[in-house]
């Protein structure tokens, strides 16, 4: 690699597609001896930025060989809570370096390079997430490029059951119309760490299932949209990212196609065995998952209220025949954690998120953020599953 000259650049769909595809599947990590796990990103490598306001993708090559990739995305969010600070912030994700070429710099090239094009669009931050336990991840990004550890956010997966779940009559649940759950998320969590400032872009999305509000039956709701009117004593809320329609997962033999990532192989690796679905040498049918965001309640039954739109969206989901599990990422100090229904055995509270300030005139900030306390919730963009 030492006489190879790395050559950096945007992704080119006709040249790059398939590509990045043979990368994938040679970075492919084994679930067992003759079985893995990996995403079907069904022909669209970039479908996991995709949505976001802005995004790219980099490619690595040497001498013609595509060698690496990363992925990034940049948004306006919340940064500061006491302040209600915004900030353009850019996510990096999709690091991959092929195994023959690894431990020669090249994911440190495509990080600086991916960094230098937020810099490029005015990006104040960069955060990425990882596990807490991948030491490549933890010591490329903290040690080799100045990123500090920020939250330590839970993923809560719940399983799809074949039958619908019993709902209490005493609940009443509304689907709301968009601009309805817009003001409310303005109203109630715009002041929430990493809340995008573009909440109508993603509400209005195609992948956007609605959002549903669940209230004491007896009391009243306005379907007008009505921003003074009185809210109900109790109430809780939640909206649902359609997974489904952007990527699949599937378990196969090594020489099938694949598309790995570090996060969904150990998403899946977890997941497989409650679905009691059949190891078969060649292939089983894809699925594919619900992710539900911008969860909030006020009042003293809030707690009961989301359980009963958990249920509500179970019963969603088994009329997607795809749809096997359904996924929310929750703050490690959320009140509202331990009322959403999750699997132990297929959860997993190791996702670490690390930040760090692109700007001088925004270290201090950085250097705040990571040294205060983890708030009581924090708003995970489902365009960033």
């Amino acid at each position: 690699m030492a006489n190879k000259e790395i050559k950096i650049r945007s992704y080119v769909r006709q040249i790059d597609r398939i590509r990045i595809e043979d990368l994938e599947r040679r970075c492919a990590v084994g679930m067992s001896k003759n079985t893995f796990l990996f995403t079907d990103t069904m022909g669209d490598p970039i479908c996991r930025i995709r949505h976001s306001p802005l995004y790219n993708m980099l490619v690595a090559e040497a001498d013609n060989e595509l060698v690496g990739v990363i992925q990034g995305s940049i948004k306006i969010v919340t940064i500061d809570c006491s302040t209600q600070d915004r900030a353009s912030v850019g996510y990096i994700l999709g690091l991959r370096v092929s195994p023959l070429h690894r431990r020669k710099g090249i994911g440190s090239i495509l990080v600086r390079t991916m960094e230098e094009w937020f810099i490029a669009n005015n990006a104040e931050f960069a955060y990425m997430a990882t596990e807490k336990n991948n030491e490549a991840s933890v010591k490329l990004f903290i040690n080799k490029h100045g990123f500090v550890k920020f939250r330590e956010p839970a993923i809560l997966v719940n399983p799809v059951g074949n039958r619908t779940l019993h709902i209490s009559s005493k609940v009443e649940i509304l689907k709301l119309k968009t601009e309805q759950a817009e003001y409310l998320y303005r109203r109630f969590m715009a002041s929430t760490e990493f809340f995008p400032h573009d909440i109508d872009r993603i509400l209005t999305n195609k992948l956007s299932l609605g959002t549903w509000i669940a209230y004491p039956r007896g009391e009243s709701w306005s379907t007008v949209f009505e921003p003074d009117r009185h809210l109900p004593t109790s109430w809780a809320m939640v909206s649902i990212w359609n997974s489904v329609e952007l990527f699949k997962l599937r378990v196969g033999k090594a020489s099938m196609s694949c598309l790995m990532s570090a996060k969904s192989s150990k998403f899946v690796e977890r997941i497989f065995p409650c679905l009691n679905l059949p190891i078969i040498p060649d292939f089983i049918q894809p699925f594919g998952f619900y992710f539900m965001f911008g969860l909030y309640g006020e009042g003293l039954r809030s707690h009961i209220l989301l359980r009963s739109l958990c249920r509500f969206v179970h019963n969603l989901a088994t009329q997607c025949k795809d749809c096997k599990v359904i996924v929310t990422e929750v703050g490690e100090g959320d009140i509202l954690r331990s009322h959403i229904p999750h699997s132990r055995l297929l959860s997993f509270p190791d996702d670490l998120w690390c930040i760090k300030a692109l700007k001088k005139d925004r270290a201090s900030t950085s250097f705040e953020l990571t040294r205060a306390p983890s708030l009581k919730s924090i708003f995970v963009d489902p365009r960033e599953v």
